[in-house]
């Protein structure tokens, strides 16, 4: 939500989905599973009729659901792939509709350094979020002549409720092979964000910035 807050503290339009939990006050929420491709098409049909035509599209919708490989079912690494990988796919072909029309654009998918470097027990997560980068790559080539850009940003250990609750031992663990020493802000992460969406990153797409305070160096 911080990216959000970020764009709004901003002044821009600013628009959330959400499978039912709603949306911040003041912000537009809009209720979407990105699995479903009627549900994307009604929500930007309805965003579009507050705010106008999608400029900047922010893709982080994300689940888990962690196992090693060989206790992993077909089921378990489907559900993954479709919310985290096809999800942003479906989302970004259809902002990529109005992009087109403005012949302008900006589209950002939020990944991890889990995808970059892999994880034990995360197979199916790790996929999803490498297979991002090549998703980015590709829009970049086919849509920037229309000046639309597509990066990736991979977070690392972010401060949030779930780290919050981690054991001390693992966060020390963890913090021992961050070479900044420390897990990042939500609004480190928004300052990427709004940095791609910005005119000082026109010329950038294609790119993978990684958030993780050196964490995935070498990936």
């Amino acid at each position: 939500m911080a990216i959000a807050r970020a764009f709004q503290a901003a002044g821009d339009n600013v628009a959330v989905t959400h499978r039912g939990s709603g949306a911040p006050e003041g912000l537009l929420g809009v209720r979407c599973d990105v699995t479903d491709t009627e549900q994307v098409t009604a929500a930007f049909d309805e965003v579009e009729a507050a705010h106008g035509r999608v400029e900047v599209l922010v893709a982080n919708a994300g689940i888990t659901d962690d196992g090693l490989l060989l206790r992993m079912d077909d089921e378990q690494f489907g559900r993954v792939i479709d919310a985290n990988l096809a999800g942003s796919y479906r989302v970004a072909k259809r902002a990529a509709s109005s992009m087109l029309r403005l012949r302008r654009g900006r589209i950002v998918f939020i990944s991890s350094v889990v995808g970059l470097s892999g994880g034990a027990g995360q197979a199916n997560y790790a996929a999803s979020k490498a297979g991002l980068v090549g998703l980015a790559r590709s829009i970049a080539r086919e849509l920037g002549s229309r000046s639309i850009t597509a990066n990736v940003v991979a977070p690392g250990f972010v401060t949030t409720d779930m780290t919050d609750v981690l054991e001390e031992d693992r966060k020390k663990e963890i913090l021992g092979q961050i070479p900044l020493g420390r897990f990042a802000s939500t609004d480190e992460v928004a300052g990427t964000v709004q940095w791609l969406a910005s005119d000082a990153a026109a010329y950038v797409t294609g790119a993978v910035i990684p958030v993780d305070g050196g964490l995935g160096m070498g990936h």
